[in-house]
């Protein structure tokens, strides 16, 4: 992208699993780690509590059945037409997820070459896919892949299990798919536990070259700060570090 392309952020909030307080300390953790200038945008269907140097907007409308699996689906609409023409978004934009945890500099994030960026998914990384937790492009592109979903949700439903697959094998397909260097982002449950059973006396820590820590499963950051491992599958000391970090 060009140095001089207007930055943004984007998160999204529907529901009540995450509190305003999510988007508060994520907003705080960018202004501390992104130079230069920047909008953040929260798409949601709650604005309370939000701080006003956060952009709320309505989540573009996107019709799910009822009673299935949500799936993270919605995210498909920050390719929705709706942020540039009635938003007025533009430029270049960085995805990041409510509960991710930033520990370095994200400045590089904008800097890579590209057309769409994203994590190389750790749990199965001999398959294409990505993780959808930080994810890079240019507002108004990849419309057609939201396209392509409200066309035929049920085919789309039955072939990948969630939508980040769905994202992943579209823009493979197109040949536009990239992956973040592997250090950038790391999973704090495979990553900074330590290996059973040394996470018994060992201390959660920071991978060398983290610079945002990805929080899926059972585990978000207040777990990670208590000690709590929610049924995880790998024992975790408290990491009281986490709150240097996650802070507004």
């Amino acid at each position: 992208m060009s140095k001089n392309s207007k930055r943004t952020i984007v998160c999204m909030k529907w529901g009540t699993k995450y509190g305003p307080e999510y988007v508060n300390r994520l907003y705080a953790m960018v202004r501390r780690h992104l130079k230069g200038d920047f909008q953040f945008v929260c798409l949601t269907d709650r604005t309370e509590g939000i701080r006003p140097e956060v952009r709320c907007f309505p989540i573009p409308e996107l019709t799910l059945p009822n009673g299935e699996p949500e799936r993270g689906w919605k995210k498909l609409t920050t390719f929705s037409p709706v942020l540039v023409n009635d938003y007025g978004l533009s430029g270049t934009a960085l995805f990041l997820d409510l509960d991710v945890v930033i520990v370095g500099d994200i400045t590089p994030f904008f800097e890579v070459s590209g057309e769409f960026l994203v994590i190389h998914d750790w749990k199965r990384p001999w398959r294409v896919t990505g993780n959808s937790s930080v994810y890079r492009w240019e507002l108004g592109a990849h419309q057609d892949v939201l396209t392509e979903f409200v066309a035929d949700q049920a085919k789309a439903k039955a072939e990948f299990r969630n939508e980040q697959a769905f994202l992943s094998a579209v823009l493979h397909r197109q040949g536009k798919l990239q992956y973040w260097d592997d250090a950038w982002c790391a999973s704090y449950k495979y990553h900074c536990i330590p290996a059973w059973p040394t996470s018994y006396w060992r201390d959660p820590f920071i991978p060398d070259g983290a610079r945002i820590l990805i929080f899926h499963g059972v585990m978000n950051p207040p777990d990670a700060l208590a000690g709590r491992s929610n049924g995880n599958w790998r024992h975790a000391r408290p990491a009281p570090w986490i709150a240097d970090h996650w802070k507004e």
